[in-house]
């Protein structure tokens, strides 16, 4: 695919070189995506980056899915961070929400002196981290994948899940930045080595060198927009050959729905739910990921008016 019909941000592509036992995948980030979804919430800049690395890595892991579901990238704990996820959907749709301790969080920015928290002081002794896919057919249970959070950064603890849970060789990196206009960009590329078998033959000496060219990837250029993304992977993998895949359009889209809402609410016991009716006998309930609001009569959800 020619450089010129590949979109700059909001697109997620797979890529293979020739001549190297991998398969990658990259994504793009920008105005159509990731600047509404940490724009609706008034996230501190450090968590905001965060939460756009876990919406990446739902994508990057998302993407390779051969069936219809989706993927959540999902951090919680007893920090001051509760929780965060990012999430991915095979017809591209994605989202994201994180969930925090303003006190605690502040108190936290003083003694780190500004500079970005890691993991296990976010999310405290219990934080674990988790890759969870759901296949869009209810016959089929989730399936899911948890490690600590015990690295610095959200790339290396999912390093930290393939290798663990997947046993996977990976290669990874995540870049989340806000712009000058007042928007966000990000990129993320992950590497994967491809097993040894008759036919390649052992891929453990093309692994290593893939990842030295993988490790010559610097942050800014995975949202540089005066770097096309072909030219990046031609940077890094030229000698060895490399083609892209057609790139998926990645859309800002929830699918929060009147419907889902309400059975969710009929799932709870009939006294917790009567604590949350208005005087005028409604439950008026927000979105927590895209913040649309919801006002439901409370016989809709129980089906009398008693």
């Amino acid at each position: 695919m020619a450089a010129s019909n590949i979109p700059l941000d909001d697109f997620v592509a797979g890529f293979a070189s020739p001549g190297l036992p991998v398969a990658g995948r990259v994504v793009r980030l920008g105005p159509g995506t990731l600047t509404p979804i940490l724009n609706r919430h008034a996230y501190p800049d450090h968590l905001a980056e965060l939460l756009g690395e876990a919406l990446l890595l739902s994508i990057l892991v998302g993407a390779g899915m051969k069936f219809e579901g989706r993927v959540l990238a999902q951090a919680e704990g007893d920090g001051p961070v509760s929780i965060l996820v990012g999430e991915y959907r095979k017809d591209g749709g994605v989202r994201a929400y994180a969930r925090h301790e303003p006190e605690r969080w502040e108190w936290l920015n003083k003694i780190n002196k500004g500079e970005r928290p890691h993991m296990p002081q976010l999310f405290g002794a219990t934080g674990r981290f988790g890759l969870i896919i759901i296949h869009d057919r209810p016959s089929t249970p989730p399936y899911q994948g948890i490690v600590p959070l015990e690295k610095a950064g959200l790339a290396a603890c999912a390093r930290d899940y393939f290798a663990r849970s997947e046993q996977i060789d990976t290669s990874l990196h995540l870049t989340v930045r806000r712009t000058d206009r007042g928007g966000w960009v990000g990129g993320g590329m992950m590497v994967q080595r491809v097993a040894s078998d008759d036919t390649r033959g052992d891929t453990r000496e093309g692994w290593l060198e893939a990842q030295a060219l993988f490790n010559t990837l610097q942050a800014e250029e995975l949202v540089d927009e005066s770097l096309p993304t072909a030219s990046l992977l031609f940077r890094l993998f030229h000698e060895s050959g490399v083609s892209m895949e057609p790139p998926q359009p990645l859309l800002d889209i929830c699918t929060c729905s009147r419907e889902r809402l309400i059975g969710t609410l009929q799932g709870m016991a009939d006294d917790s739910l009567r604590e949350l009716v208005e005087p005028d006998g409604t439950l008026g309930l927000d979105c927590q990921f895209c913040s649309r609001h919801f006002t439901i009569p409370i016989e809709d959800v129980t089906g009398s008016t008693s």
